[in-house]
């Protein structure tokens, strides 16, 4: 394993290579097609570079745990607004995660659907290609990007374009106060529509997950509204008056960020099987579900995200057919993991533009090479 300490030592690392080299941060996500070489750890480059509570930026070196950056803000009362999943549960793994790795595969939680995905939040990276050379894209401020926004291109690549040094973000203030609208009993058919009205409120729902088999074996649907008592108590009095259901509000802090922690990291999840992470549009949601033969499922994003567990090496995409969604293999054997897109296959005309970024970007074609195939 090659463990450099710095950018520079980074870059070499990469300008040296002759064969393919596997770029790993934390190792707590080994999503993607298995791929060979030699390990080129990035947990070396650590450290917070910059942290302006008062202009709500953050820097870290990209092998900085993400611990120590939320706790970083924690002692300002700031967080990172796009709640990243932490994927050792689902996945089986140990290790460390890092804020390289949170922003190479792009980690967004339940937050997303108010607070945006990571690379909504990242404002600014620094990154070796697959030739050597350090490249800077961004800044350390929350300004306008201009010429061309590598920030995003960077974000959810996996490693394939280059390996990640530095990362910026905006970050938010920590929210005063949390409920939780807990309502039992509902079908995926109409937890769909209760999320969907619940998101389609004035009342900013920062959370609505649905749980066909929650952990006590009964569906339960779960509504999430944070910020001042006041506000926060008067929300969710009127969100449960708005959708008619027979809901309990939750406001036991330890309970509330207990349950969205289960909800984030899919906690829920069987230990045997593969696991599925499909994206689809909300009003779709259940009749996709209904369609994938899944032994376990869990809504979150209001029915935006699915998550299915299934038999070992069931092709999941061959069952459902076209369904105008994303189909992403997150946990499955490496024999599987070889025999099917992990991915979902991209269309022939962003195939050719995938294809053209990463020769440019990565000409030796040594940076996870055929991870994202």
């Amino acid at each position: 394993m090659i463990a450099p300490k710095t950018e520079a030592g980074l870059a070499e690392a990469v300008a040296s290579a002759k064969a393919p080299i596997r770029i790993r941060g934390g190792g707590t996500r080994p999503i993607g097609k298995p791929v060979t070489g030699e390990v080129l750890s990035t947990a070396g480059v650590s450290g917070i570079e910059l942290y302006d509570p008062g202009a709500l930026t953050i820097v870290a070196r990209a092998g900085t745990p993400l611990a120590e950056v939320e706790a970083t803000l924690a002692g300002e009362n700031q967080r990172l607004a796009f709640e990243p999943m932490d994927h050792r549960a689902l996945l089986g793994t140990k290790g460390t995660p890092t804020i390289g790795g949170v922003v190479a595969a792009n980690v967004s939680g339940p937050r997303r659907i108010q607070a945006g995905a990571c690379r909504d939040s990242l404002i600014g990276v620094r990154f070796v290609d697959g030739a050597g050379t350090i490249i800077k894209n961004g800044g350390r401020v929350m300004k306008n990007v201009t010429g061309y926004d590598l920030v995003k291109l960077i974000c959810g690549s996996w490693g394939t374009l280059g390996v990640l040094s530095e990362v910026s973000f905006k970050v938010l203030p920590a929210t005063a106060e949390r409920a939780v609208l807990l309502i039992p009993g509902l079908s995926n058919e109409a937890a769909v529509v209760a999320m969907s009205k619940a998101l389609g409120s004035p009342f900013e729902v920062s959370g609505a997950a649905h749980l066909p088999v929650g952990v006590d074996g009964a569906p339960v649907t779960m509504l999430r509204l944070e910020g001042f008592e006041t506000s926060v108590t008067y929300r969710a009095g009127a969100l449960r008056d708005l959708l008619g259901l027979d809901a309990e509000i939750e406001r036991d802090p330890a309970k509330t960020a207990a349950g969205w922690k289960y909800i984030r990291d899919v906690e829920g999840a069987p230990r045997d099987g593969d696991i599925w992470r499909l994206s689809v549009k909300p009003s779709a949601a259940a009749a996709i579900a209904a369609r994938l033969g899944a032994h376990w499922l869990q809504f979150d994003w209001g029915g935006g995200l699915i998550w299915a567990a299934l038999g070992a090496g069931c092709d999941l995409r061959a069952r459902l057919g076209e369904f105008g969604g994303h189909a992403t293999l997150i946990r499955a054997s490496d024999e599987t993991r070889q025999a099917l897109p992990v991915f979902h296959p991209e269309p022939a005309p962003v195939a050719r533009i995938t294809a053209g970024l990463r020769a440019k970007f990565d000409p030796k074609g040594i940076l996870n090479h055929g991870l994202m195939e």
